[in-house]
């Protein structure tokens, strides 16, 4: 904010100040120039000022608005001649007053943009001598909150990586009082290799969600055989699946390709078959089926398991969000899964989709893009291209 304010104002001071230069310099005996009428905007202000991504408000000496960008007047900060925001306006009063700049945060209910406010971080700086003030407000919301993000995540992840350490930390403990016990010290010791296996989980998906997010999409993907990812997802939980009943079914994959990283589809296919299979009740089925349509081809998981309730379906690929935490902890389950599936499938330029009903299941779906839609495309793209050179 420091940064673009000198430059904004450095730019406004210079065509405030051009003309009294270009005059001097045409002949050094006539007398100084006027100063700007306090009620006029001068020359040069407005097109700097309409450049701007902020907020920004000249005032005159009578606290009139003589020049306000878009941005001010949809923000609800300016109305028709008036600066709206008192906070404002009295801070403007007295950098008019003593020359000083100053800063300041506010918070501006803007009805049109949502319930919440819109964080707006201030500087108010006096306009060369001339009564004009300028008032520059840049908007903060996003980048609050995306602090507010981090540290959810920090303190999330905290708890997460506590809790097995403190668990190991105590069974450590209870198993050297209890060395003349065998029974106990091997009790104890498979509580501390489900503890270790948790911790190793939590680790291991925060490095896998590490490296994709925030990844561009793939410049050379190759092509990825569905039947291969859908069986092999299909056997890694074949063993929880049997302890259940459960039972597991492929169909549809046979053939079917797309274009992509087959690791990173694996993981996110398993991510999903795994959470069918973890929250379904006993002597029930998983079925993974594949789907192709004029543009895409669709991967679903459907289960009959407990299902997911209405309020809880737009969060649940958010980063350890839980809808039933005890019961994902019993699972082994890490809650960064899904935002995995969810990052991945962005990977690929793809999307993932649930239905849910409290009851009766869930259905997961990964969409992507067909391989010849994605080719015709990047052809288009050439043509368009090549044309415009």
């Amino acid at each position: 904010m420091t940064g673009i304010f000198g430059l904004v104002t450095g730019i406004v001071f210079g065509v405030l100040a051009g003309p009294f230069f270009r005059t001097r310099a045409v002949d050094r005996g006539t007398p100084d120039p006027p100063r700007p009428d306090s009620g006029a905007l001068p020359p040069g202000i407005a097109e700097v000022l309409s450049a701007l991504p902020s907020s920004a408000v000249v005032l005159d000496s009578a606290d009139r608005v003589l020049r306000a960008s878009s941005a001010a007047r949809a923000f609800g900060i300016v109305r028709g001649e008036e600066l709206v925001i008192t906070e404002l306006l009295a801070l403007a009063r007295q950098v008019r007053r003593d020359g000083v700049i100053r800063e300041t945060d506010i918070e501006v209910a803007v009805r049109k943009f949502g319930p919440d406010a819109t964080s707006f971080a201030v500087r108010v700086a006096p306009l060369g001598g001339t009564g004009l003030v300028l008032v520059l407000a840049e908007d903060q919301t996003e980048h609050r909150r995306v602090e507010a993000v981090r540290r959810d995540f920090v303190a999330n992840i905290s708890h997460e990586l506590k809790t097995p350490v403190g668990a190991l930390s105590l069974l450590a403990e209870t198993v050297q009082d209890a060395s003349d016990d065998p029974e106990a010290v091997r009790r104890f010791t498979d509580r501390m290799q489900t503890e270790a296996s948790r911790l190793t989980a939590v680790i291991q998906d925060l490095i896998t969600l590490s490296r994709i997010q925030g990844a561009e999409p793939m410049a050379e993907p190759t092509r990825v055989d569905l039947g291969a990812v859908v069986e092999e997802a299909l056997d890694a939980v074949r063993m929880p699946a049997d302890a259940k009943g459960i039972e597991l079914v492929g169909s549809g994959a046979e053939g079917v390709t797309v274009l992509g990283d087959e690791g990173l589809l694996g993981t996110a296919l398993r991510n999903l078959v795994a959470n069918a299979v973890a929250y379904s009740p006993k002597n029930t089925r998983v079925a993974v089926s594949v789907g192709v349509s004029r543009t895409s081809v669709d991967i679903s998981v459907a289960d009959q398991g407990i299902g997911i309730p209405q309020q809880d379906l737009e969060r649940i690929f958010e980063r350890f969000y839980r809808v039933d935490a005890a019961r994902s902890r019993a699972t082994g389950g890490t809650g960064l899964g899904l935002a995995i599936v969810k990052h991945i499938m962005t990977h690929h330029r793809g999307e993932v989709n649930v239905w849910s009903k409290e009851g009766s299941g869930s259905t997961f779906t990964l969409r992507l893009p067909r391989p010849e839609s994605r080719g015709a495309e990047a052809s288009r793209n050439t043509d368009r291209q090549e044309a415009a050179q």
